[in-house]
């Protein structure tokens, strides 16, 4: 027998590419390697490419007004209720996501979506909250045109934003991948990146 890939039970991926550019970039190249290992190992994959999403990134009056969630935004939030695990790919840049993700989130992390506060009978704000997406898991592949370490060294840990602040807040179990220094990476060195990310999509990791 194969071992356990055979029995390992396919599993509903979605895959958010978080590049702002759509042309081809080495994050968009780790993307469709992770989708093609995980289909071909029969895993069930949505794929959503930010470039291509229309919605406005910007909460122009914070949490205080609703703002009407665009088409695209819905699709990834029914996209996100129905995955057993959430595959995000994008580069770091300043320590931390592309704009435009980060505004993906603004807009799409909402109460009753991913999170709700706790609250007494008074209906006043009380301590903890309700994890909603709780029971999911998430991988998150960073790449780093500076070397993982030394933005680590300077600057302290660039993703704490996305694993806990975003992702384990509303009930995720996160695993991490760091890929960098991708500027002077040597191909053979890319070659293992897209290894890595092969067996992860095979995997459903």
């Amino acid at each position: 027998s194969m071992g356990f890939f055979s029995e390992q039970k396919p599993k509903k991926i979605v895959v958010l590419l978080g590049h702002a550019d759509s042309g081809p970039t080495l994050s968009g190249e780790m993307c469709l390697i992770y989708e093609a290992a995980a289909k071909k190992a029969g895993h069930e994959v949505r794929r959503f490419t930010l470039a291509d999403m229309r919605f406005d990134p910007i909460l122009h009056k914070g949490y205080k007004a609703i703002q009407e969630l665009e088409p695209d935004l819905k699709k990834l939030q029914e996209a996100i209720r129905w995955c057993d695990h959430l595959v995000i790919i994008y580069p770091n840049w300043w320590c931390t996501m592309p704009a435009l993700l980060k505004g993906l989130f603004d807009r799409l992390w909402l109460p009753g979506f991913a999170f709700n506060m706790r609250k007494n009978k008074q209906g006043k704000q009380t301590v903890g909250w309700i994890k909603r997406l709780k029971g999911k898991t998430a991988r998150v592949i960073v790449l780093s045109g500076t070397h993982p370490f030394l933005i680590w060294f300077f600057f302290g840990d660039y993703t704490n934003e996305i694993k806990r602040g975003i992702l384990w807040f509303a009930g995720f179990k996160v695993k991490l991948t760091r890929f960098g220094p991708t500027d002077q990476a040597p191909e053979w060195k890319r070659n293992e990146w897209r290894k890595k990310v092969s067996v992860l999509g095979k995997l459903g990791e």
